[in-house]
């Protein structure tokens, strides 16, 4: 149990939020979901959460909001909508976007919810699929110190990383280097996968061994199941990952910082959507370089 249980609206259910909010019921917070498909507020209710049919609904009586959608215009209409939170969470209220968005919307979102007395925390999330399934996320905080400090129990619930790295828009910052280094990770991976089998070396030998040394890594331990048996059901999906180094390339251009080898797996991860493969997990990279190996996908 969390020392002091807080009533929590959480809109959007995905795949990420859908377990995480059903583990903040777990901690013993009150948590009253909203989603736009009723499927995942079926679950929450089942997890022995609450549902609500809007926003509206959701926040009205909601000490911590926390929102989990796809993407920035998601978040600008969840948020800054006609029907959104700002226009129904009191005064007071804490508004948690854990999105994954620019920086500069964090900092849109800022600006609007200090208008109406609602204080912001940009707290967006690393771990995929199953670091929300098992409450292991890192959690990477832009916002006021003393915001952080109130919300760190809700964090708590949610991940065992949890580290404030500067004011509003800073977490979104800390997210886009850590999708930088993911999809760099995975297409190293894939590289490897393919002249291991081509060289026809047994794999899992041999990511075994891989995975002991220098070149282990978080990517290696979760995605090589995926990569081995060529199952990409998303936890991630390339579609997001897309989107997310169009936010890296964006904000690293912005401080003069040069992406050499992150502008191409950009690039890289662009020609997998391309071909057809958004809708798989970001381990799907995989498939880009079989094609250039001139391996065929039925």
């Amino acid at each position: 149990m969390s020392a002091t249980p807080r009533k929590i609206a959480f809109i959007g259910l995905g795949i990420m939020g859908g377990p995480m909010a059903a583990n903040l019921v777990k901690a013993g917070h009150t948590v009253t979901g909203h989603n736009r498909s009723s499927s995942p507020v079926d679950r929450l209710i089942a997890a022995g959460g609450q549902g609500a049919g809007s926003i509206a609904e959701a926040v009205r009586d909601a000490e911590v909001v926390i929102t989990m959608v796809p993407a920035d215009a998601q978040v600008k209409d969840v948020v800054l909508g006609e029907d959104g939170v700002l226009r129904h969470a009191a005064p007071g209220t804490l508004l948690i976007d854990m999105s994954s968005i620019t920086p500069g919307t964090a900092l849109e979102v800022d600006a609007a919810a200090r208008e109406r007395g609602v204080r912001t925390l940009d707290a967006p999330v690393s771990g995929g699929e199953a670091g929300a399934i098992e409450a292991v996320l890192s959690i990477m905080v832009g916002g006021e110190a003393d915001d952080f400090a109130d919300a760190r129990p809700v964090f708590d619930a949610l991940g065992t990383t949890v580290v404030h790295v500067g004011p509003h828009g800073a977490g979104q910052t800390v997210k886009a280097a850590n999708q930088l280094i993911v999809a760099v990770h995975l297409q190293a991976l894939a590289e490897a996968v393919v002249f291991l089998e081509n060289a026809g070396v047994d794999l899992a030998a041999a990511l075994d061994v891989l995975g002991g040394g220098l070149a282990g890594s978080t990517v290696l331990d979760r995605k090589r199941a995926a990569m081995v048996s060529g199952d990409f059901k998303p936890g991630f999906r390339i579609d997001l990952h897309h989107k997310d180094m169009g936010i890296v390339t964006d904000a690293a251009r912005a401080v003069g910082a040069p992406l050499p080898v992150g502008a191409l797996v950009a690039q890289l991860v662009a020609s997998a959507r391309a071909c057809g493969d958004g809708g798989l997990d970001h381990s799907a990279l995989l498939r880009g370089v079989q094609r250039l190996a001139g391996r065929t996908h039925h």
